[in-house]
């Protein structure tokens, strides 16, 4: 199905109200404001998940939303443009998510491994809370607005691991096809897994997205590391 304000990985559950300290330097704690901020967001984002995965998209209208979560319409514009945004941002944290994993694997790691454990995380996440993120996955699937809106996403997500690869293997993402093909490859290897989960068991085999990325990557690992230097 992460800590920054879009929901992301973390499935739009709801944060810690407790004060959030860090101990010794670091960032300051976050503000009674900020809490408050993040709960409202929290619970507009549960509120269309429910009603979005129950009822469809079409049928479910913003003042619906807003009047589940016991907010205003005018409150629900004040952190999301549309319908689209609070049921995409289920899933745009996973990019950054993503580019993090990959620059924190270690440096001599074969890129297929490297890309594998980038990938596989936000993909572990939503298996672990299957019952929240399945709907929601489906829902954008197959609701043409946010799979246009979702798609959208992706492109940014294979700019960014284009370039975090590139700085790994020392290479030029402008001048050199590997890194934006290999950023291409494993994207691609994610979209097909959410496809094949969406789909359930009656399409037979695996249903745990976990397992399926190791799947798909068991196929494309030769070619990503054969033209490695």
């Amino acid at each position: 199905m992460s800590t920054r304000p879009e929901a992301g990985p973390d499935l739009g559950q709801a944060p810690d109200p407790g004060p959030v300290r860090t101990p010794g330097p670091g960032p300051a704690p976050v503000s009674l404001a900020q809490r408050k901020r993040q709960l409202v967001a929290t619970e507009l984002t549960e509120a269309a998940l429910q009603l979005l995965a129950l009822r469809g998209f079409d049928a479910v209208t913003v003042d619906e939303i807003a009047t589940t979560a016991g907010v205003s319409k005018r409150t629900f514009f004040r952190y999301f443009a549309s319908k689209e945004d609070v049921v995409v941002q289920f899933l745009a944290g996973m990019g950054a998510d993503m580019r993090t994993d990959l620059a924190a694997r270690p440096a001599g790691e074969r890129p297929s491994e490297a890309l594998l454990h980038a990938v596989s995380v936000p993909l572990t996440i939503c298996g672990d809370h299957a019952d929240r993120a399945l709907p929601v996955v489906r829902l954008i699937l197959r609701t043409p607005a946010l799979l246009a809106r979702f798609l959208e996403h992706q492109a940014r997500w294979r700019e960014d691991l284009t370039q975090e690869l590139a700085a790994r293997l020392g290479r030029d993402a402008r001048a050199d096809l590997y890194p934006r093909l290999a950023a291409g490859m494993a994207l691609a290897a994610f979209d097909a897994v959410l496809h094949r989960w969406s789909e359930g068991e009656e399409a037979g085999g695996s249903a745990d997205p976990g397992a399926l990325i190791g799947e798909a990557f068991a196929v494309l690992a030769p070619a990503l590391d054969s033209v490695t230097p």
